[in-house]
């Protein structure tokens, strides 16, 4: 391996490869115009069934199956490598341009929410579902929820890219981040030995926030073959827990809305109706075709 120098001042002149490298620039702010459609339901969702995308999409599909109407909502897909999130409308709704990002158009006056945390908050406070209002519990909640957004991006940005994306394998990045993807897997493990879910004995947005990390990891989703190269089976805790939520009927149609890769049949590209589940699956749209 070359060995790397670091100029005095770091300029952006070359792509910087691998997988994803089309979605990173060192500024901000909008690429492109293009105004962002609208459907009929209270909630736009602008997204990608990335893990993060996915807490959302699940959340909603919970919300809709314990009876709220108004969590109805269109999905519409943000395909991140095209660059999409750099559109102005996207932009407009987070300016971050992250996925994923909502737009509330049942109030008065259309409210934005962006950052994935944010936007379970939001939900759960909107419907007074799945965040409890015990003091203590509650308090629980948001220390598991804040937990994932400050130990994922050592999963995915940190193990996931050097392990699975980056343009070369490098022995010292990979090293550090699965040392440290593991340690985080033994912190859920031995919370997980001692409650039923990660706030305690209740299903909340904590546990929608860290299953779609790190259940996708024990269940061998997440970058190709780690979950043999950091062997997840080790952690029995974690997999009951990613086994429960696996199953929920919510999490599993969740797992599907703006999803663009795998098997067809679990790809419903966009969501704009409750019966888009049995209809419009990439499966069957193909075979209409």
């Amino acid at each position: 391996m070359n060995q790397y120098t670091p100029p005095k001042v770091w300029t952006w002149n070359k792509p910087n490869g691998g997988a994803f490298a089309s979605i990173n620039r060192p500024v901000a702010g909008p690429t492109h115009e293009k105004e962002l459609p609208v459907g009929k339901h209270p909630l736009q969702l602008y997204s990608l069934a990335t893990p993060n995308g996915q807490k959302i999409t699940i959340m909603l599909e919970e919300l809709l199956a314990r009876g709220h109407r108004g969590a109805e909502y269109d999905a519409w897909l943000i395909r991140i490598n095209d660059g999409d999130q750099f559109g102005s409308g996207f932009v407009e709704v987070n300016p971050n341009s992250k996925i994923p990002a909502l737009m509330d158009r049942s109030e008065p006056k259309p409210v934005r929410v962006f950052e994935s945390g944010s936007i379970l908050t939001y939900l759960a406070e909107k419907f007074g579902e799945f965040l409890p209002t015990e003091r203590a519990a509650r308090a629980e909640t948001f220390s598991w929820l804040f937990w994932q957004m400050g130990s994922a991006p050592y999963l995915g940005g940190g193990f996931g890219h050097f392990y699975a994306y980056a343009p070369e394998k490098i022995e010292y990045a990979i090293d550090r981040f699965a040392m440290e993807t593991k340690r985080q897997m033994d912190v859920l493990d031995r919370r997980l030995a001692e409650s039923e879910y990660l706030a305690g004995p209740d299903y909340t947005i904590a546990d929608m926030a860290v299953w779609p990390w790190y259940g996708g990891l024990a269940k061998g989703r997440n970058y190709n073959d780690a979950a043999q190269f950091l062997s997840v089976h080790e952690y029995k805790h974690v997999q009951r827990w990613a086994d429960a939520i696996d199953a929920r009927p919510a999490v599993k149609r969740g797992r599907m809305v703006n999803r663009i890769s795998g098997d067809p049949a679990y790809q419903l590209h966009e969501r704009h109706d409750a019966s888009d589940f049995e209809t419009k699956t990439q499966d069957k749209l193909q075979a209409a075709e």
